[in-house]
């Protein structure tokens, strides 16, 4: 018996499998998935942040006393206004990204290649700002007392205003030597040795009576709780080790060392995101330029960029959300 052959009409085409999924192209078919697999890993994150942050509620830096900086208003309290910016421009990129989609679907080549390039600019403005927020974070700002049990003490004066570890420590004599692995220990080193010590700083917080220890532990009002002159003195004596200025993956001086580990993390995932996502924008814009698809007769991958940038802005609103707002 002759076999029959039976033709689909799909021959020579990537999608074989009779009707369009969606009615999307191949291409696009996989942005969707890498988007969904992406956006999964995302939410594991931000659920194990919103775990630990739940089982460290009392201890936890409240968010508005920690990025509070901003350009060029050096001492200025500036609580999430320099964030909030960051969010906006790369929210209008956003925009700029569908400007530039639906001039791809009119075949308007000036306005795509303009609306690219405004969404490039802002995806750098993004990267460069998250940049100089992690300076911040890593530098700090007031440092703080770190106790044996890993917990912080933070210094305020009678006012409850936030007092500077160098704008009271005494100025000691003492032999201090930079930890680094060819003279001490081979796994072990300081990034950057403190201004001060502790024993400078117990001295300097003895000598002037109107500052007082500010503790991790958030009362039932929503802020730090503040001892009393005595209780201060007793917690630096017995319980204060060593001097923490700026935060990494092991110290804190704003609060629980977990909180600047989920930051480095997400924040950092989330920019390479963004920066993978200039990176790509900007090869398409060139394609763009040179009429790459306008020979094709579409401009598709525009679309395809856009989905995934469009994918990278709305992670960013969650984490703004669930990391600074909230």
């Amino acid at each position: 018996m002759d076999a029959t052959a039976v033709r689909t009409g799909t021959e020579g085409k990537t999608w074989g499998g009779g009707n369009q999924p969606l009615g999307a192209s191949y291409g696009k078919l996989m942005m969707w998935f890498f988007i969904l697999s992406d956006g999964l890993t995302f939410s594991a994150f931000l659920a194990a942040y919103g775990f630990s942050r739940f089982k460290f509620i009392e201890e936890w830096p409240i968010a508005d006393e920690v990025f509070n900086h901003f350009p060029f208003l050096h001492g200025v309290d500036a609580p999430m206004y320099y964030v909030a910016f960051m969010t906006f421009v790369l929210i209008f990129s956003s925009v700029t990204m569908v400007l530039a989609v639906d001039a791809g679907h009119h075949m308007k080549k000036n306005k795509v290649i303009w609306y690219m390039f405004a969404t490039i600019i802002g995806g750098i403005i993004f990267v460069g700002s998250q940049a100089w927020e992690w300076a911040n974070f890593i530098q700090g700002e007031y440092g703080a007392v770190e106790t044996r049990a890993g917990r912080i003490l933070q210094f305020v004066n009678t006012d409850g205003e936030r007092v500077a570890l160098e704008d009271f420590a005494e100025d000691l004599p003492s032999e201090r030597t930079q930890l680094t692995r060819s003279e001490a220990l081979w796994y072990q080193s300081d990034s950057s040795m403190p201004t001060v010590n502790y024993t400078e700083v117990l001295a300097g917080f003895m000598a002037d009576e109107n500052l007082l220890v500010r503790t991790d532990v958030i009362n039932e009002n929503g802020q730090k709780t503040i001892l009393s002159r005595e209780e201060s003195i007793k917690k630096l004596k017995d319980d204060g080790a060593g001097v923490v200025q700026g935060a990494n993956l092991i110290h804190n001086e704003y609060g629980a060392p977990l909180f600047a580990d989920f930051f480095f993390f997400i924040t950092g995932f989330h920019g390479f995101h963004v920066s993978t996502g200039i990176l790509i924008n900007i090869i398409i814009f060139f394609n763009v330029i040179i009429g790459t698809y306008e020979r094709r007769g579409n401009y598709e991958m525009v679309e395809k960029v856009g989905l995934y940038w469009h994918f990278v802005d709305l992670v960013w609103v969650f984490v703004f959300t669930f990391f600074y707002l909230v």
